[in-house]
Protein backbone atom coordinates (compact mmCIF):
# COMPACT_ATOMS: atom_id res chain seq x y z
CA UNK A 1 0.00 0.00 0.00
CA UNK A 2 1.53 3.34 -1.00
CA UNK A 3 1.89 6.27 1.41
CA UNK A 4 -0.95 8.36 -0.08
CA UNK A 5 -3.48 5.54 0.08
CA UNK A 6 -2.50 4.75 3.67
CA UNK A 7 -2.75 8.42 4.65
CA UNK A 8 -6.18 8.72 3.08
CA UNK A 9 -7.49 5.59 4.82
CA UNK A 10 -6.23 6.75 8.22
CA UNK A 11 -7.85 10.14 7.72
CA UNK A 12 -11.20 8.68 6.67
CA UNK A 13 -11.13 6.40 9.71
CA UNK A 14 -10.65 9.48 11.88
CA UNK A 15 -13.60 11.14 10.15
CA UNK A 16 -15.88 8.15 10.65
CA UNK A 17 -14.99 8.05 14.33
CA UNK A 18 -15.56 11.81 14.68
CA UNK A 19 -18.92 12.03 12.91
CA UNK A 20 -21.78 12.61 15.36
CA UNK A 21 -24.77 10.31 15.52
CA UNK A 22 -28.06 11.30 13.91
CA UNK A 23 -29.52 11.55 17.41
CA UNK A 24 -26.83 14.00 18.48
CA UNK A 25 -27.62 16.22 15.50
CA UNK A 26 -31.36 15.82 15.83
CA UNK A 27 -31.55 14.80 12.18
CA UNK A 28 -30.12 12.36 9.65
CA UNK A 29 -26.53 12.86 8.55
CA UNK A 30 -27.17 13.28 4.81
CA UNK A 31 -29.41 16.26 5.55
CA UNK A 32 -27.65 18.27 8.21
CA UNK A 33 -29.73 21.32 7.36
CA UNK A 34 -33.07 19.55 7.80
CA UNK A 35 -34.52 21.28 10.87
CA UNK A 36 -37.81 22.90 11.80
CA UNK A 37 -36.63 26.12 10.16
CA UNK A 38 -37.33 26.69 6.50
CA UNK A 39 -33.86 26.21 5.10
CA UNK A 40 -32.89 26.31 1.42
CA UNK A 41 -32.56 23.13 -0.65
CA UNK A 42 -29.03 21.75 -0.83
CA UNK A 43 -27.29 19.33 -3.15
CA UNK A 44 -23.81 17.85 -3.31
CA UNK A 45 -22.00 18.93 -6.46
CA UNK A 46 -19.06 16.58 -5.90
CA UNK A 47 -18.70 13.14 -4.35
CA UNK A 48 -16.73 9.94 -4.64
CA UNK A 49 -13.22 8.83 -3.82
CA UNK A 50 -11.64 12.24 -4.44
CA UNK A 51 -11.86 15.33 -2.24
CA UNK A 52 -13.04 18.68 -3.63
CA UNK A 53 -13.11 22.32 -2.60
CA UNK A 54 -13.30 25.60 -4.47
CA UNK A 55 -11.15 28.56 -3.47
CA UNK A 56 -11.61 31.68 -1.45
CA UNK A 57 -14.96 33.26 -0.71
CA UNK A 58 -14.24 36.55 -2.54
CA UNK A 59 -13.47 35.03 -5.97
CA UNK A 60 -15.67 34.72 -9.08
CA UNK A 61 -16.42 31.00 -8.84
CA UNK A 62 -19.53 31.01 -11.07
CA UNK A 63 -19.23 31.83 -14.77
CA UNK A 64 -21.21 34.83 -16.15
CA UNK A 65 -24.19 32.60 -17.05
CA UNK A 66 -24.12 30.90 -13.61
CA UNK A 67 -23.91 27.47 -15.23
CA UNK A 68 -20.38 26.40 -14.26
CA UNK A 69 -18.76 26.36 -10.79
CA UNK A 70 -14.99 26.08 -10.46
CA UNK A 71 -13.40 23.61 -8.03
CA UNK A 72 -10.19 21.84 -7.08
CA UNK A 73 -9.71 18.08 -6.75
CA UNK A 74 -7.17 16.17 -4.65
CA UNK A 75 -6.70 12.58 -3.45
CA UNK A 76 -5.58 13.21 0.15
CA UNK A 77 -6.39 15.31 3.22
CA UNK A 78 -5.05 15.89 6.71
CA UNK A 79 -1.52 17.14 5.99
CA UNK A 80 0.28 20.11 4.50
CA UNK A 81 0.92 20.17 0.74
CA UNK A 82 4.44 19.39 -0.40
CA UNK A 83 6.30 20.53 -3.49
CA UNK A 84 5.38 17.31 -5.32
CA UNK A 85 1.63 17.34 -4.56
CA UNK A 86 -0.52 18.06 -7.61
CA UNK A 87 -4.19 19.06 -7.59
CA UNK A 88 -6.58 19.04 -10.53
CA UNK A 89 -8.68 22.06 -11.40
CA UNK A 90 -12.00 21.85 -13.15
CA UNK A 91 -15.53 23.12 -13.58
CA UNK A 92 -18.86 21.60 -12.59
CA UNK A 93 -21.76 21.84 -15.04
CA UNK A 94 -24.91 22.61 -13.03
CA UNK A 95 -27.10 21.95 -16.08
CA UNK A 96 -25.63 18.57 -17.03
CA UNK A 97 -25.83 16.39 -13.93
CA UNK A 98 -23.04 18.30 -12.18
CA UNK A 99 -20.56 16.86 -14.66
CA UNK A 100 -16.87 17.52 -13.89
CA UNK A 101 -14.63 18.83 -16.68
CA UNK A 102 -10.93 18.92 -15.94
CA UNK A 103 -9.15 22.11 -17.03
CA UNK A 104 -5.60 21.49 -15.81
CA UNK A 105 -3.39 20.90 -12.79
CA UNK A 106 -1.50 22.95 -10.24
CA UNK A 107 1.55 22.61 -8.01
CA UNK A 108 1.00 26.00 -6.34
CA UNK A 109 -1.85 25.62 -3.87
CA UNK A 110 -2.98 25.55 -0.24
CA UNK A 111 -5.98 24.29 1.72
CA UNK A 112 -7.59 27.68 2.33
CA UNK A 113 -7.46 29.28 -1.10
CA UNK A 114 -6.60 26.46 -3.46
CA UNK A 115 -4.59 27.82 -6.40
CA UNK A 116 -6.64 31.06 -6.71
CA UNK A 117 -8.82 29.38 -9.34
CA UNK A 118 -11.38 31.90 -10.64
CA UNK A 119 -13.09 33.35 -13.70
CA UNK A 120 -11.24 36.39 -15.03
CA UNK A 121 -13.45 39.48 -14.53
CA UNK A 122 -14.67 41.19 -17.68
CA UNK A 123 -14.44 38.01 -19.76
CA UNK A 124 -16.90 35.32 -20.78
CA UNK A 125 -14.74 32.20 -20.97
CA UNK A 126 -11.36 32.87 -19.33
CA UNK A 127 -10.33 30.97 -16.21
CA UNK A 128 -7.08 31.59 -14.31
CA UNK A 129 -5.12 29.76 -11.62
CA UNK A 130 -1.61 29.68 -10.17
CA UNK A 131 0.93 26.93 -10.83
CA UNK A 132 4.65 26.25 -10.48
CA UNK A 133 7.36 25.72 -13.07
CA UNK A 134 10.62 24.64 -11.47
CA UNK A 135 11.72 27.30 -9.00
CA UNK A 136 9.11 29.93 -9.86
CA UNK A 137 5.36 30.39 -9.51
CA UNK A 138 3.37 31.23 -12.64
CA UNK A 139 -0.22 31.89 -13.70
CA UNK A 140 -2.25 29.86 -16.20
CA UNK A 141 -5.03 31.52 -18.21
CA UNK A 142 -7.35 29.25 -20.18
CA UNK A 143 -10.23 29.85 -22.58
CA UNK A 144 -12.63 27.07 -21.58
CA UNK A 145 -14.49 27.36 -24.90
CA UNK A 146 -11.50 26.94 -27.23
CA UNK A 147 -9.16 25.12 -24.84
CA UNK A 148 -6.41 27.63 -25.62
CA UNK A 149 -4.05 28.19 -22.68
CA UNK A 150 -1.22 30.62 -21.99
CA UNK A 151 1.23 31.07 -19.12
CA UNK A 152 2.18 34.31 -17.39
CA UNK A 153 5.55 34.50 -15.59
CA UNK A 154 4.13 35.49 -12.18
CA UNK A 155 1.33 34.39 -9.86
CA UNK A 156 -1.68 36.51 -8.91
CA UNK A 157 -3.99 36.99 -5.92
CA UNK A 158 -6.89 39.09 -7.26
CA UNK A 159 -7.89 40.94 -10.42
CA UNK A 160 -9.09 44.44 -11.17
CA UNK A 161 -12.81 44.50 -12.12
CA UNK A 162 -11.93 44.71 -15.82
CA UNK A 163 -9.47 41.82 -15.61
CA UNK A 164 -6.57 43.86 -17.02
CA UNK A 165 -4.47 43.91 -13.86
CA UNK A 166 -3.66 41.58 -10.98
CA UNK A 167 -1.96 42.15 -7.64
CA UNK A 168 -0.17 39.55 -5.54
CA UNK A 169 1.75 39.19 -2.27
CA UNK A 170 4.91 37.13 -1.88
CA UNK A 171 3.59 33.55 -1.78
CA UNK A 172 7.04 32.27 -0.79
CA UNK A 173 7.04 34.38 2.34
CA UNK A 174 3.38 33.55 3.07
CA UNK A 175 4.18 29.84 3.12
CA UNK A 176 6.63 30.53 5.92
CA UNK A 177 4.70 33.14 7.92
CA UNK A 178 1.12 31.86 7.46
CA UNK A 179 0.96 28.16 6.49
CA UNK A 180 -2.24 27.48 4.59
CA UNK A 181 -2.01 30.65 2.48
CA UNK A 182 1.34 30.38 0.70
CA UNK A 183 2.71 27.75 -1.69
CA UNK A 184 5.29 25.02 -1.13
CA UNK A 185 8.10 24.37 -3.58
CA UNK A 186 9.94 27.70 -3.72
CA UNK A 187 11.56 28.72 -0.40
CA UNK A 188 11.65 32.38 0.58
CA UNK A 189 15.20 33.51 -0.30
CA UNK A 190 14.95 36.19 2.41
CA UNK A 191 13.38 34.10 5.13
CA UNK A 192 15.61 35.57 7.84
CA UNK A 193 15.07 39.20 6.79
CA UNK A 194 12.48 41.07 8.81
CA UNK A 195 11.47 43.61 6.14
CA UNK A 196 13.32 43.28 2.79
CA UNK A 197 13.06 46.16 0.33
CA UNK A 198 12.91 44.10 -2.88
CA UNK A 199 9.77 42.06 -2.24
CA UNK A 200 6.20 42.78 -1.14
CA UNK A 201 3.09 43.52 -3.25
CA UNK A 202 3.40 43.24 -7.02
CA UNK A 203 1.11 44.39 -9.81
CA UNK A 204 0.97 42.39 -13.06
CA UNK A 205 -0.29 43.32 -16.52
CA UNK A 206 -2.51 40.36 -17.49
CA UNK A 207 -1.80 40.88 -21.18
CA UNK A 208 2.00 41.10 -21.12
CA UNK A 209 2.85 39.53 -17.77
CA UNK A 210 4.99 42.55 -16.86
CA UNK A 211 5.33 42.89 -13.09
CA UNK A 212 5.95 45.97 -10.94
CA UNK A 213 6.74 46.13 -7.22
CA UNK A 214 4.16 48.50 -5.70
CA UNK A 215 5.07 48.32 -2.02
CA UNK A 216 7.92 46.55 -0.30
CA UNK A 217 8.01 45.12 3.22
CA UNK A 218 10.54 47.84 4.09
CA UNK A 219 8.13 50.52 2.83
CA UNK A 220 5.35 49.21 5.09
CA UNK A 221 7.62 48.96 8.12
CA UNK A 222 8.58 52.63 7.76
CA UNK A 223 4.95 53.72 8.15
CA UNK A 224 4.56 54.35 11.90
CA UNK A 225 2.33 52.02 13.91
CA UNK A 226 0.75 53.54 17.02
CA UNK A 227 1.32 50.39 19.09
CA UNK A 228 4.93 50.09 18.01
CA UNK A 229 6.47 47.03 16.36
CA UNK A 230 7.64 44.36 18.78
CA UNK A 231 11.26 43.21 18.89
CA UNK A 232 12.21 40.99 15.95
CA UNK A 233 8.99 41.70 14.03
CA UNK A 234 8.88 39.93 10.67
CA UNK A 235 6.57 41.54 8.10
CA UNK A 236 4.35 40.13 5.35
CA UNK A 237 1.27 40.99 3.25
CA UNK A 238 -1.93 38.97 2.93
CA UNK A 239 -5.49 39.26 1.55
CA UNK A 240 -5.67 41.77 -1.34
CA UNK A 241 -8.86 42.95 -3.06
CA UNK A 242 -9.70 45.63 -5.65
CA UNK A 243 -12.73 47.83 -5.03
CA UNK A 244 -15.77 47.74 -7.31
CA UNK A 245 -14.51 50.24 -9.90
CA UNK A 246 -10.79 49.43 -9.77
CA UNK A 247 -9.77 52.83 -8.40
CA UNK A 248 -8.39 51.44 -5.11
CA UNK A 249 -7.27 48.14 -3.66
CA UNK A 250 -7.09 46.88 -0.09
CA UNK A 251 -4.49 44.71 1.63
CA UNK A 252 -3.46 43.54 5.08
CA UNK A 253 -0.01 44.35 6.47
CA UNK A 254 0.92 41.79 9.12
CA UNK A 255 3.88 41.12 11.38
CA UNK A 256 4.97 38.81 14.16
CA UNK A 257 7.60 39.48 16.81
CA UNK A 258 8.30 38.68 20.45
CA UNK A 259 5.04 40.26 21.66
CA UNK A 260 2.83 38.45 19.12
CA UNK A 261 4.27 34.97 19.75
CA UNK A 262 2.49 32.51 17.44
CA UNK A 263 -0.15 35.09 16.50
CA UNK A 264 0.30 38.33 14.56
CA UNK A 265 -0.74 41.98 14.41
CA UNK A 266 -2.54 43.52 11.42
CA UNK A 267 -3.14 46.86 9.74
CA UNK A 268 -5.65 47.29 6.95
CA UNK A 269 -4.48 49.59 4.13
CA UNK A 270 -6.00 50.93 0.94
CA UNK A 271 -4.04 52.32 -2.00
CA UNK A 272 -4.34 53.50 -5.58
CA UNK A 273 -3.61 50.89 -8.27
CA UNK A 274 -0.07 52.30 -8.58
CA UNK A 275 0.56 51.89 -4.85
CA UNK A 276 0.27 55.59 -4.05
CA UNK A 277 -2.05 57.48 -1.70
CA UNK A 278 -1.80 54.86 1.03
CA UNK A 279 -4.40 55.09 3.78
CA UNK A 280 -4.51 53.12 7.05
CA UNK A 281 -8.16 52.13 7.15
CA UNK A 282 -7.89 50.16 10.41
CA UNK A 283 -4.92 50.94 12.69
CA UNK A 284 -5.99 48.85 15.70
CA UNK A 285 -4.16 45.62 14.88
CA UNK A 286 -6.93 43.03 14.49
CA UNK A 287 -8.49 43.19 11.01
CA UNK A 288 -9.66 39.88 9.55
CA UNK A 289 -12.09 39.17 6.67
CA UNK A 290 -13.39 42.02 4.52
CA UNK A 291 -15.29 42.96 1.38
CA UNK A 292 -15.81 46.19 -0.56
CA UNK A 293 -19.45 47.32 -0.48
CA UNK A 294 -18.79 49.85 -3.24
CA UNK A 295 -15.87 51.97 -4.43
CA UNK A 296 -15.55 53.83 -1.11
CA UNK A 297 -16.77 51.54 1.69
CA UNK A 298 -15.30 48.36 3.20
CA UNK A 299 -17.06 45.98 5.58
CA UNK A 300 -14.59 44.08 7.75
CA UNK A 301 -14.38 42.03 10.93
CA UNK A 302 -12.09 43.93 13.27
CA UNK A 303 -11.66 45.38 16.75
CA UNK A 304 -12.70 48.98 17.33
CA UNK A 305 -12.94 50.96 20.59
CA UNK A 306 -16.64 51.63 19.99
CA UNK A 307 -17.97 48.03 20.06
CA UNK A 308 -14.99 45.69 20.41
CA UNK A 309 -14.87 42.70 18.03
CA UNK A 310 -17.57 43.20 15.42
CA UNK A 311 -18.16 43.81 11.72
CA UNK A 312 -17.64 47.46 10.79
CA UNK A 313 -18.24 49.61 7.73
CA UNK A 314 -15.22 51.80 6.97
CA UNK A 315 -15.33 54.87 4.72
CA UNK A 316 -12.12 54.83 2.69
CA UNK A 317 -9.63 57.69 3.16
CA UNK A 318 -11.53 58.94 6.23
CA UNK A 319 -11.80 57.99 9.90
CA UNK A 320 -15.53 57.25 9.60
CA UNK A 321 -16.50 53.84 11.03
CA UNK A 322 -19.90 52.34 11.93
CA UNK A 323 -20.80 48.95 13.38
CA UNK A 324 -22.75 46.42 11.27
CA UNK A 325 -24.99 43.72 12.76
CA UNK A 326 -23.95 44.61 16.30
CA UNK A 327 -26.26 42.05 17.94
CA UNK A 328 -26.72 39.63 15.04
CA UNK A 329 -23.28 39.12 13.45
CA UNK A 330 -21.27 38.67 16.63
CA UNK A 331 -18.61 36.21 15.45
CA UNK A 332 -16.02 36.31 12.68
CA UNK A 333 -16.92 34.92 9.26
CA UNK A 334 -16.35 35.16 5.51
CA UNK A 335 -18.55 38.08 4.50
CA UNK A 336 -19.72 39.20 1.07
CA UNK A 337 -22.71 41.07 -0.36
CA UNK A 338 -25.23 39.28 -2.54
CA UNK A 339 -24.80 40.60 -6.10
CA UNK A 340 -27.14 43.47 -6.88
CA UNK A 341 -28.16 43.85 -3.23
CA UNK A 342 -25.23 45.60 -1.57
CA UNK A 343 -27.58 47.72 0.53
CA UNK A 344 -29.76 44.73 1.40
CA UNK A 345 -28.16 41.31 1.96
CA UNK A 346 -24.89 40.13 3.51
CA UNK A 347 -23.85 36.50 2.95
CA UNK A 348 -21.75 35.15 5.81
CA UNK A 349 -20.73 32.05 7.78
CA UNK A 350 -19.12 31.04 11.07
CA UNK A 351 -16.28 28.86 12.25
CA UNK A 352 -17.30 25.64 14.08
CA UNK A 353 -19.04 26.30 17.40
CA UNK A 354 -18.77 24.14 20.55
CA UNK A 355 -20.78 21.40 18.83
CA UNK A 356 -18.50 21.68 15.78
CA UNK A 357 -21.37 23.14 13.71
CA UNK A 358 -20.74 25.77 11.04
CA UNK A 359 -23.56 28.21 10.29
CA UNK A 360 -23.96 29.91 6.89
CA UNK A 361 -26.53 32.69 6.94
CA UNK A 362 -27.95 35.78 5.28
CA UNK A 363 -28.20 39.08 7.12
CA UNK A 364 -30.83 41.59 5.98
CA UNK A 365 -29.38 45.05 6.56
CA UNK A 366 -32.60 47.13 6.53
CA UNK A 367 -34.40 44.97 9.12
CA UNK A 368 -31.34 43.59 10.97
CA UNK A 369 -32.72 40.10 10.53
CA UNK A 370 -30.49 37.02 10.32
CA UNK A 371 -31.71 34.05 8.26
CA UNK A 372 -30.08 30.64 8.76
CA UNK A 373 -29.02 28.76 5.62
CA UNK A 374 -27.99 25.52 7.35
CA UNK A 375 -25.93 23.79 10.00
CA UNK A 376 -22.95 21.73 8.88
CA UNK A 377 -20.93 19.48 11.17
CA UNK A 378 -17.15 19.69 10.89
CA UNK A 379 -15.36 16.64 12.36
CA UNK A 380 -12.53 17.45 14.83
CA UNK A 381 -9.93 16.21 12.34
CA UNK A 382 -10.49 19.42 10.35
CA UNK A 383 -8.53 21.98 12.32
CA UNK A 384 -5.64 24.37 11.84
CA UNK A 385 -4.06 24.62 8.42
CA UNK A 386 -6.20 21.89 6.80
CA UNK A 387 -9.54 22.95 8.26
CA UNK A 388 -12.45 23.24 5.83
CA UNK A 389 -14.13 26.65 6.10
CA UNK A 390 -17.48 26.98 4.33
CA UNK A 391 -16.35 30.05 2.35
CA UNK A 392 -19.85 30.70 0.92
CA UNK A 393 -19.83 32.35 -2.49
CA UNK A 394 -22.90 33.54 -4.43
CA UNK A 395 -23.65 33.16 -8.10
CA UNK A 396 -23.61 36.35 -10.12
CA UNK A 397 -27.41 36.58 -10.12
CA UNK A 398 -27.60 35.95 -6.37
CA UNK A 399 -29.75 32.82 -6.65
CA UNK A 400 -27.17 30.15 -5.77
CA UNK A 401 -24.58 29.81 -3.03
CA UNK A 402 -21.72 27.34 -3.33
CA UNK A 403 -19.76 26.26 -0.27
CA UNK A 404 -17.28 23.65 0.92
CA UNK A 405 -18.23 21.29 3.74
CA UNK A 406 -17.15 18.06 5.46
CA UNK A 407 -20.54 17.14 6.95
CA UNK A 408 -21.43 14.37 4.49
CA UNK A 409 -18.91 11.78 5.71
CA UNK A 410 -16.80 11.72 2.51
CA UNK A 411 -14.32 14.46 3.31
CA UNK A 412 -14.42 17.97 1.91
CA UNK A 413 -16.89 18.33 -0.95
CA UNK A 414 -18.66 21.17 -2.77
CA UNK A 415 -22.34 21.87 -2.12
CA UNK A 416 -24.97 24.16 -3.66
CA UNK A 417 -27.74 26.08 -1.86
CA UNK A 418 -30.77 27.44 -3.70
CA UNK A 419 -31.81 30.90 -2.43
CA UNK A 420 -34.80 31.24 -4.75
CA UNK A 421 -37.72 32.55 -2.72
CA UNK A 422 -35.62 33.61 0.28
CA UNK A 423 -34.24 36.97 -0.81
CA UNK A 424 -37.48 37.81 -2.58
Amino acid sequence: MNHRVATRRRFLCQLAWALPSATALGQSLPSVVGTAEKLPPIRALTKGLKFHWRGYYDKLLFNPQNRFVLANQVDFEGRSPTATDVIRVGMIDLEDGDRWTELGTSQAWNWQQGCMLQWVPGTENLVAWNDREGDRFVARVMDVKTGRKRTLPHPFYCFSPDGRWAVAPDFRRLNDTRPGYGYAGVPDPQREAQAPDNAGIWKMDMETGRQTLLLSFADAEKIPYSGGYSRGAKHWFNHLLFNTDGSRFLFLHRWRGEKEGKSWATRMFTADPDGRNLHVLDPHGKTSHFVWRDARHVMAWAWHPSHGDRFYLYHDRTDEVEVVGENEMTVNGHNTYLPGTRDQWVLNDTYPDKQRLQHPYLYHLPTRRRLALGRFHSPPAYQGEWRCDLHPSASRDGRWVSLDSTHGGSGRQVYLLDLQGITN
